[in-house]
């Protein structure tokens, strides 16, 4: 667990201890009584065999463990319990694409084409309809910008499969971002990037914004530029300087126990089915593609450390991770309305993208606030900043999101966050 301040009260809660520290200044007793009430309802109606949750204000901070590992053990979920994170590994992966900028390595609106090759003289579809082959040149090249603002013009296609025949190539050829994947599935790194770079692009570089396969080339990209893996770069300049000692693209053999089971809802059954057991897990090997938008596992005071980063625009204490400027360019909106257009599914009308995550720009819930930035994870992950609360929110589940839609865990969990703050 990384190093906390001192003064910091740490109320730590599980199923077979429901005191709370009485002295918890910043937070409602009450209230963080009810948050545990509700949360723990969704481990008693077995809708997930347990959860994680953290909620800091300021100072304070509060962390729930609820439930079990995996169905039908009795093993308990614990605090260091290491969770696959899936699409909150982006905005980690945008931090390593700015240190890089920081280091003028990388220029936000060069091309990348001299790094990835593969993806220069794009061909772009007349329409998301069309044949393969019915394509106009790309209006110029892609840029880092382009890639951290998911504006490469390639991305998840919000249909049914088939709909398109762009669609039949993305899953054939596992680019992602097509449905959950285990990591031992995805091709090679060379191999996928080559792949995508036979694809046509959906939209002109800059166009519009579309999910997930941004995350990847941007991870690819700074592998390419630093010289060393994605993992290997991630651990040496963000997670050992922020005491992420258990984040990385797979689960070393020492820390197996502490990995839980993983499940989908099965509609058909209406049960819990098993997408990852976790003696046989797809993360406990090394993966053939570290996946910049979605591979890394971590625990909940990981990611508290690299949440307290963001927090305090770049430094967690004597490490400097970030400057002030570019965690505060990161975190605003980077979109323009209608490159956010046909993306509602995602952002409603209050939310918008920075660099690698999502950014509140308009109050639509009790926990929608402008400025606030995070992202949800479809493997049943959360994670937000709210610096104008000075605040911190992070829910770890093992069940797998069934739509792009929030879960009702999320928006409970998030309202009950709000709502304990004072």
């Amino acid at each position: 667990m990384p190093e906390m301040p001192e003064q910091t009260p740490v109320v730590y809660l599980n199923a077979a201890d429901e005191e709370l520290n009485m002295s918890t200044a910043g937070l409602s007793k009450s209230r963080l009584e009810r948050m545990h009430h509700v949360l723990s309802g969704y481990v008693e109606r077995k809708e997930m065999p347990g959860l994680v949750a953290l909620v800091s204000h300021h100072d304070e901070v509060h962390v729930e463990t609820l439930g079990t590992l995996s169905v039908g053990d009795p093993a308990p979920m614990k605090r260091d319990t290491i969770f696959r994170i899936a699409s909150i590994t982006k905005p980690i992966t945008a931090v390593a694409a700015m240190i890089l900028v920081e280091e003028c390595k990388l220029r936000l609106d060069e091309s990348i084409d001299p790094w990835l090759p593969e993806l220069a003289n794009r061909r772009v579809l007349k329409s998301i309809s069309s044949q393969l082959d019915d394509t106009v040149p790309a209006l110029r090249a892609i840029t880092l910008r382009d890639v951290l603002t998911y504006r490469m013009g390639f991305g998840s296609v919000m249909a049914m499969p088939d709909t398109y025949p762009i669609q039949k190539l993305i899953r054939e050829y596992r680019i992602g971002g097509d449905g959950p994947m285990l990591p031992t599935l995805a091709p090679a790194t060379e191999e996928w990037l080559q792949k995508l770079g036979s694809l046509p692009w959906m939209a002109q570089p800059g166009e519009r914004w579309m999910y997930q396969v941004s995350g990847d080339v941007l991870g690819v990209l700074v592998a390419r530029v630093s010289g060393q893996s994605l993992g290997t770069f991630m651990r040496q300049r963000i997670f050992d300087p922020l005491g992420m000692k258990d984040t990385a693209f797979h689960v070393p053999s020492e820390k197996i126990a502490r990995l839980p089971g993983f499940y989908f809802f099965n509609h058909q059954t209406n049960t819990l089915d098993v997408f990852d057991d976790a003696a046989n897990s797809a993360w406990l090997s090394e993966p053939p593609f570290e996946s910049g938008a979605g591979g890394l596992v971590s625990t909940i005071d990981d990611y508290f450390a690299f949440s307290r980063m963001m927090l305090n625009k770049g430094r967690h204490g004597r490490e400097q991770i970030l400057s002030r400027a570019s965690v505060e360019l990161m975190t605003s909106d980077q979109l323009t309305p209608e490159q956010r257009a046909g993306s509602e599914i995602f952002f409603g009308t209050h939310s918008s993208w920075g660099f690698g995550m999502a950014v509140d720009i308009g109050r639509k819930e009790i926990f929608h606030m402008p400025g606030r930035f995070g992202w949800t994870g479809g493997f049943g992950t959360t994670a937000y900043t709210d610096p104008a609360e000075g605040m911190i929110g992070i829910l770890f589940t093992q069940r797998m999101m069934d739509s792009p839609e929030p879960a009702k865990v999320f928006t409970d969990f998030w309202t009950l966050a709000y709502g304990a703050t004072e």
